[in-house]
């Protein structure tokens, strides 16, 4: 089964992952870690689903958007 993902290219080359459907439905401490291997040069933020946050776009945040039990409700992406 074909999965998308999303990547930016760097200068070098290399690619940047820039979202992580892999970690919803993980529980928070668990999807950082993972999250932050991939990308330790964005910092992550966590909101619950339904609270308002900030407008714009942050190529060095990551905003993870958790259920009341503290898992992953939706897909974490850069921005």
């Amino acid at each position: 089964m074909p999965t998308s993902r999303m990547v930016m290219m760097t200068v070098s080359g290399g690619e940047l992952k820039m979202s992580w459907p892999e970690v919803v439905g993980m529980d928070i401490l668990t999807a950082a870690k993972r999250i932050h291997k991939d990308r330790p040069d964005v910092r992550l933020e966590f909101h619950r689903i339904g609270d308002p946050t900030e407008p714009g776009y942050d190529d060095k945040r990551v905003r993870i958007f958790i259920h009341d039990d503290y898992t992953v409700a939706q897909t974490p992406v850069v921005g």
